[in-house]
């Protein structure tokens, strides 16, 4: 399995991408979907691994500090 950090930093370049696909493509047209709509799709992905990997981290050290 990926380590937290791996997850967390997954997460905040999709998060970059898609922020930048929101930000920078308003004006391109492609016929099947629009790029800003692929961006928060991105940028939800990326949130959702970056909470993840918060949880992973926190899991992690309450099972150490446990035991």
């Amino acid at each position: 399995m990926a380590s937290p950090t791996k997850n967390f930093t997954e997460g905040a370049v999709l998060f970059g991408i898609g922020l930048a696909l929101r930000l920078f493509t308003e004006d391109v047209e492609i016929p099947i979907f629009t790029l800003t709509k692929v961006g928060v799709v991105l940028m939800v992905m990326g949130g959702i691994e970056i909470l993840y990997g918060v949880y992973r981290t926190a899991s992690s050290r309450s099972g150490r500090s446990g035991s």
